[in-house]
């Protein structure tokens, strides 16, 4: 039996937003920090799967600090997908409510911003949900400590004094981190995985969140069984946006 379910966030629980969004984060950080016209590739360098190199090299370019730079980018980033999750281009899934009927203590271990994270909960009123809820601080130290780094997803455990959660993740560095922490992992197959072989193998594979709560060792609130005659639930073939 799982003591706990721990959840990465964007993918997961709720949509990606548009990489444009992500893309113009970027330019906007080179004009507030006075640079008004950065190599393109510089910015495809600091929109996704930013690594620590990548910040010391693109500031090096410009004269600018690493961490003020790394810094400003997270900040506008986390802006702009706030505003995403107002206007309704960041939504949650379809299927978020599943999660309420389980019955262990839950998280989240995200590698988008601290800040994203904590808006997100507050908006849609769901922090009560989660005992424990990390994203990444504004500091070139936090790629280093990102998964498949194992680092956030031992903070979480910790912090809900649990040993044996599943974590529920859409790419490979989640299942990664899931590995290197001992484990299990379910890949969770959205839209935009439909073609997608995760690597490492997961323990489970489901199509969305209603699939948990028939996983064998996911612990479901009693009242279930009634709930599930008037919702959709994994046995009625579950449901992905």
């Amino acid at each position: 039996m799982y003591d706990s379910v721990i959840f990465d966030h964007d993918g997961v629980l709720t949509t990606l937003v548009d990489l444009s969004v992500l893309q113009d984060a970027v330019w906007e950080t080179f004009d507030e920090l006075g640079v008004s016209d950065p190599d393109p590739d510089h910015v495809e360098r600091m929109v996704i799967h930013v690594q620590p190199d990548d910040v010391h090299t693109v500031a090096g370019a410009y004269d600018l600090d690493p961490e003020t730079l790394f810094r400003t980018r997270d900040e506008i980033a986390s802006s702009l997908q706030r505003e995403a999750l107002v206007d309704g281009r960041k939504v949650p899934y379809d299927d978020f409510d599943a999660i309420q009927h389980i019955d262990a203590p839950m998280g989240i271990v995200s590698s988008n911003q601290q800040a994203t994270i904590d808006y997100v909960l507050e908006h849609l009123d769901a922090k009560h949900l989660f005992g424990t809820a990390y994203g990444r601080e504004p500091a070139i130290r936090s790629l280093h400590r990102k998964k498949p780094a194992t680092y956030y997803l031992e903070q979480a455990m910790a912090d809900l004094s649990v040993d044996s959660p599943l974590f529920v993740g859409d790419s490979d560095s989640d299942m990664a981190a899931a590995a290197a922490a001992g484990v299990d992992s379910a890949f969770i197959r959205r839209p935009h995985r439909k073609d997608h072989t995760p690597s490492p193998d997961p323990t489970h594979e489901i199509s969305g969140l209603n699939d948990l709560l028939s996983l064998d060792g996911v612990p479901v609130a009693d009242d279930f069984a009634t709930v599930g005659d008037d919702h959709t639930t994994a046995a009625d073939g579950g449901a992905s946006e």
